[in-house]
């Protein structure tokens, strides 16, 4: 199914499972997150750099078997996946520096909210991008 013609409410169950397998992605993101700000006293915007990237991976596996069934290629899914990681790592880092260091936020609610509007980025990204199908 074409998910960007279909009608509103498929896309919000897409949507929906989407968000709840990014969840997993992100529950590798906050591990790493806390063990390494909490743990080991990193900076909690590198903390978050890397929690980032280990729950980048998690959500591509999952995103590209589950949520969006593509049988695009890894050699062209894996690279536009991770620019739109890219583009969302750079969000995510500017939001954090903002939230903590400019608004005095602490870190786990600044990574909250970083990712409660990240979330729209890569669902968008990856659905009209990343896994759509190829036109025949």
């Amino acid at each position: 199914m074409d998910l960007a013609a279909a009608p509103l409410i498929a896309r919000l169950r897409h949507f929906l499972l989407f968000a709840a397998l990014g969840a997993l992605g992100t529950l590798a993101q906050y591990a790493v997150l806390v063990a390494l700000a909490s743990g080991a006293g990193v900076d909690p915007v590198v903390a978050s750099t890397a929690g980032f990237l280990t729950g980048g991976v998690v959500n591509y596996l999952l995103a590209r078997r589950i949520a969006f069934r593509s049988d695009r290629p890894h050699r062209e899914a894996a690279p536009r996946f991770f620019l739109v990681a890219g583009c969302g790592l750079v969000l995510n880092a500017l939001m954090m520096a903002g939230f903590i260091h400019w608004l005095g936020l602490p870190y786990l609610a600044a990574q909250l909210i970083s990712t409660g509007l990240l979330v729209l980025w890569h669902y968008a990204g990856n659905l009209v991008w990343t896994f759509r199908p190829a036109r025949p």
